[in-house]
Parts: structure tokens; C-alpha cells; sequence
């Protein structure tokens, strides 16, 4: 297998990313892509015939206003296994460099996580009772609370760039990559759904809907997974850089999960 690392100029954000890497996962001639923006870049793995750098410039062009930057090109025809240490010659890192912790990774997602568990335990908190009455939380409240908070705070972030959001989320949900139109109207549809469970409307409906829509997106994020693809998570939309894996499917499974219970608790 051959890879071969080509900088690409035109990106500016990870929704461009997004575009990008959909270009290259839908090329069967290529086995693997991992688009980047910082550098802004494409590493691409391959059988057989040695690439044209022309080759790759159509597919980097079918995906927007994008070029290969031919001078920056490196380890042109080297063996995969002994490619992943150097990138362009405008950045010499390796790729040891570039791999991050877990908790430097998903930082954004484990604060936001881990406010909105406090804040739905600090709203019950009475401080008339020992302890705050802590003991005496009821769990019915606490998950409505935090369910409310998680859509409101993930809408939010999918509404700074709405375009972004879609472009990437079109990569790997089932109902965005047959219906487009559905990435963009998704951020409304969590901020609804933030706005109801903050107001207790129509429970049944809410967890339904939850279950149903968070459910079909879960299925996405797994077959993904399962395909090992090295693309963008759009929980948080494009403003954070957080990679797919397990955590994105557990945190769409404990949101199912913490609605079918309420379903039950009702």
C-alpha cells in the first residue's frame, strides 16, 4: 500500500473539512483519507498504480473552491508503513505530534457534559434540608433537566455555523446523507426539543422523539465506527475539532437510553 501527503489550500474551517474528506471516502481508489485543516493537508493510502497529482486536485475541486499546493507535496510513492513522518515541507511535525490525549481531545465535550450534570443537581439543591437534601434528588427531574440543557448547549453550538454542521454531519447520518436538507434543519429540531423538556410540554412526545431521532443518528455513528472512518464528530458542530469514536456513541446511546427511561417513569 502507498501513501502520499498532499497541502491543500481553500480551507478554512472544519466544515470545509467536511467536504473534503466526503470527496475522498466517496473515491474508490482510495483504501483511507484523513483530511485535516491545521495543517491543512490530505494523507491518502492506496493500491496500485502510482497517483497523478492531478488525479487528486479533481477531487479536492469536486468539493469546492480548494487546490492542491503541488510544491508542498511529500513522501510522494512511500510505503504506507513507512510514511507518518513527515507531513508538507511548511510542517515538519510527525504524526506522534499531532495525537492528542483523551482528555485534551473530547476537553470540550467532558466540560459541557460535566456543567450540565452540576447544574441539574444544584437546581434540586435545598439548603433549608442536611446536606441540601442531596439524599432526596428525583432522578425524573435531574434527566429533564440535563436532557434540557444538552439541547439547548448542543443546538447552540450547531447554530454558529449551521452550513459547517451539516456538511459534516451529512458524512455519517443516514437520514442527512439521503435528505441533505436534514442537517440543516437538525439544530432546530435539538433546540425544540431542549425548549420542551425545559418546559415539561408533551413529555411522551419529547422522549419519543428522542428515542426515535437520537436512535436513527446513534446507528450512523456506529456503522462509522465499525468502518474505522477518521472523520469529524458534529455534536458540537465545527467549532471543536472532536474526532468520531466510541464516546460519540455512548453519549447518543445514554441520551436514548435516559429518555426511554423517562418514558417508563412517567
Amino acid at each position: 500500500m502507498m501513501s502520499e501527503v498532499y497541502a491543500i489550500e481553500g480551507m478554512t474551517c472544519n466544515g470545509c473539512v467536511a467536504k473534503v474528506q466526503k470527496a475522498f471516502d466517496e473515491d474508490s481508489r482510495f483504501v483511507n483519507a484523513n483530511v485535516s485543516l491545521d495543517p491543512a493537508e490530505v494523507r491518502v493510502e492506496y493500491e496500485g498504480e502510482p497517483l497523478d497529482v492531478g488525479d487528486v486536485q479533481k477531487v479536492v475541486a469536486s468539493a469546492g473552491p480548494y487546490k492542491v499546493v503541488e510544491d508542498q507535496h511529500v513522501d510522494r510513492k512511500a510505503p504506507a508503513v513507512e510514511s507518518g513522518s513527515m507531513h508538507t515541507a511548511a510542517h515538519m511535525t510527525t504524526e506522534h505530534e499531532h495525537t492528542r490525549g483523551f482528555f485534551e481531545t473530547y476537553k470540550p465535550l467532558l466540560l459541557i457534559v460535566g456543567l450540565l450534570a452540576l447544574i441539574s443537581t444544584l437546581v434540586q439543591v435545598d439548603t433549608t434540608e442536611p446536606l441540601g437534601g442531596v439524599a432526596n434528588l428525583d432522578p425524573m427531574l435531574w434527566m429533564r433537566h440535563f436532557m434540557a440543557g444538552f439541547f439547548l448547549a448542543f443546538s447552540f453550538f450547531k447554530l454558529l455555523n449551521i452550513s459547517g454542521f451539516a456538511s459534516s454531519y451529512r458524512m455519517y447520518d443516514w437520514v442527512a446523507q439521503k435528505i441533505p436538507a436534514w442537517g440543516y434543519i437538525y439544530p432546530f429540531v435539538e433546540l425544540s426539543l431542549g425548549v420542551l423538556y425545559l418546559t415539561n410540554l408533551a413529555p411522551v412526545f419529547t422522549n419519543w422523539a428522542t428515542v426515535v431521532i437520537l436512535g436513527v443518528s446513534s446507528l450512523g455513528v456506529i456503522e462509522s465506527n465499525l468502518n474505522k472512518k477518521k472523520i469529524q464528530c458534529a455534536c458540537l458542530g465545527d467549532v471543536f475539532d472532536l474526532p468520531m469514536s466510541v464516546v460519540t456513541i455512548v453519549e447518543d446511546v445514554t441520551m436514548v437510553a435516559m429518555a426511554a427511561a423517562m418514558l417508563f417513569l412517567i
